[in-house]
């Protein structure tokens, strides 16, 4: 009999790093050449079982709160929940950095950057890939 394909060996892994891209859709590099990435949990992984739960419970509460209806989220309150979830979902940087964040490390610096309207372009990205 011949062996079987073991399905498990498709399994995602944890981890998954995304290459930023700038504006115009060109890969990004610092100064040395090293390519700007975000490292980040992928569906497999606790911590982004753990956004989804969060995301559900937001969502079941919004509807509880309005009766039903379904209502528009405010663009700052959407773009609040968007960060703390991608900073949820963040490893870390590689090769780059957010000044803007002044002293702020891991989880508050990757949601101050996320929440940077001007770098909207980065973290659509970012949610683009973690959907994937």
């Amino acid at each position: 009999m011949p062996e079987m394909f073991d399905i498990a060996s498709q399994a995602v892994a944890d981890t998954a790093t995304l290459h930023l891209k700038d504006a115009n859709g060109a890969p990004l590099y610092d100064a040395n050449g090293q390519p700007l990435r975000v490292v980040l949990y992928g569906p497999g992984s606790q911590p982004f079982t753990m956004v989804e739960e969060r995301q559900s419970a937001r969502a079941v509460k919004r509807v509880n709160d309005n009766e039903g209806k379904t209502q528009a989220i405010p663009m700052a309150q959407r773009l609040a929940e968007q960060s703390e979830d991608l900073a949820a979902l963040t490893i870390q940087f590689e090769n780059f950095t957010y000044k803007p964040a002044g002293d702020k490390t891991g989880f508050e610096l990757y949601q101050a950057f996320y929440a940077d309207p001007k770098l909207n372009y980065l973290t659509q990205q970012v949610t683009k890939f973690v959907q994937n």
